[in-house]
C-alpha cells in the first residue's frame, strides 16, 4: 500500500467537514426551486411596476443556502442582476439605503458570486462594481467583512 494513496483525514477527528460549518436550507430542493420561481415572477411584476427597491427586497430574502440547490442559486443570482442591470446609477444609494442590514450584507453575496463569474449570462463587471461601491459606501466595511467570514454561500 502506498502511503500516498491513504487519505488521513479519514484518520482524523478535527476534521471540519462543510456541512458542519452551516446548517443547510431545510427545505427540499425542489421547494427551493420553487421558491426561486415564484420569487423570479414576483420580481418581475415589480419592476414592471417601477418598484426597484421592493423588487431588490424580494429577491434577497430568504435567499438559497447549502448544497444541492444550485439550480435555485443560479436562478436567484439571475433576478438580482436582472434588478441590478435595470437600476439607473443615480437611484443606487436610495435603493441600497431602504434595504436591511441582512439584505445589504446578502447583496453584497450576490455582486461578489456575479464578479466571480465572468462571461456568465447577463453579468456585468461594470454594473457590479458600481454597486459595489455605493453599497460599501451606505453599509460600510463591516458588511465586506460579514459577507467574507459568513459560511453560507448563495
Amino acid at each position: 500500500m502506498s502511503f500516498r494513496k491513504i487519505d488521513i483525514d479519514a484518520y482524523d477527528e478535527d476534521v471540519l467537514l462543510e456541512s458542519e460549518l452551516c446548517e443547510p436550507d431545510p427545505r427540499e430542493p425542489a421547494q427551493v426551486l420553487s421558491d426561486a420561481k415564484q420569487k423570479q415572477a414576483a420580481v418581475r411584476s415589480t419592476l414592471a411596476k417601477g418598484d426597484i427597491p421592493g423588487a431588490l427586497g424580494i429577491a434577497l430574502e430568504s435567499a438559497p443556502y447549502g448544497p444541492n440547490v444550485e439550480d435555485a442559486k443560479n436562478l436567484t443570482l439571475q433576478t438580482v442582476v436582472s434588478i441590478l442591470n435595470s437600476t439607473k446609477s443615480s437611484e443606487i444609494n436610495n435603493v441600497v439605503k431602504a434595504l436591511s442590514q441582512d439584505a445589504q450584507d446578502t447583496l453584497m453575496k450576490y455582486l461578489y458570486k456575479g464578479m466571480g463569474m465572468p462571461g456568465w449570462g447577463d453579468v456585468s463587471g461594470s454594473v457590479l462594481l458600481g454597486w459595489h461601491e455605493k453599497l460599501t459606501e451606505v453599509a460600510g466595511t463591516g458588511c465586506i467583512v460579514r459577507v467574507m467570514t459568513d459560511r453560507r454561500s448563495v
